[in-house]
């Protein structure tokens, strides 16, 4: 997931695939739990960028216990891809990674060749990649935006308006501790954790309720 929270913004081209030549990378992100248990893996030096804490990740994959095996896994804002990684480590069976930095998005890319993993990266910005359409909708949905841009609502409808999310879906939202989400009705609150200057809360979807 990304920890970007600089204000800047980069439009990408579209289109890439993972096996891109990524540039030289200074930081180590470990993999927690499941088949990737303990791998360490490069990430680039970007300012504001890390992967999200071990802790916030355990605590959040704690919650998903029983929710990951054979999922479809949209890790948004992906940055260094810390947690559609580690979905994939523990069950996952596939992910879509959505990066608009170039450099950032080849480096995850080759993450995903080292490991062996079923996973593709797409080098695009994300709600350019949500006003597409789906192939098949997504189980879990990691959605991490730049703070104090506006992302948030915009990702959080673009979800729900192009047939993205399953109907029971589960997503992650990371906000700044300061905002309160649009989000849809029909998503409930199941947990919230506190992380860094933000918080990150985890919806399930239900369709059934949608009005």
């Amino acid at each position: 997931m990304n920890r970007r929270r600089s204000s800047s913004t980069r439009r990408p081209a579209r289109g890439t695939r993972r096996r891109e030549r990524a540039p030289r990378a200074t930081g180590r992100l470990r993999l927690i739990a499941g088949i990737y248990r303990r791998r360490q893996l490069p990430v680039l030096d970007r300012p504001g960028l890390r992967p999200t804490p071990d802790r916030i990740r355990e605590t959040l994959f704690n919650w998903l216990t029983g929710e990951l095996s054979g999922a479809r896994v949209l890790d948004l804002y992906a940055g260094t891809g810390a947690l559609g990684l580690e979905a994939l480590s523990r069950g996952a069976r596939q992910a879509c990674f959505v990066e608009a930095d170039s450099d950032v998005a080849a480096c995850l890319g080759t993450n995903l060749d080292t490991l062996g993993a079923n996973g593709r990266v797409h080098r695009q910005a994300a709600l350019d990649f949500l006003a597409g359409a789906p192939e098949t909708p997504f189980d879990l949905v990691f959605l991490d935006p730049p703070f104090r841009q506006g992302h948030a609502d915009d990702a959080c409808r673009a979800l729900e308006a192009r047939g993205w999310l399953g109907e029971q879906a589960w997503i992650y939202l990371e906000v700044e501790h300061e905002l309160t989400p649009a989000v849809p009705d029909h998503w409930q609150l199941h947990r919230e954790v506190r992380a860094g200057d933000g918080i990150g809360r985890l919806y399930r979807r239900h369709a059934s309720a949608r009005p």
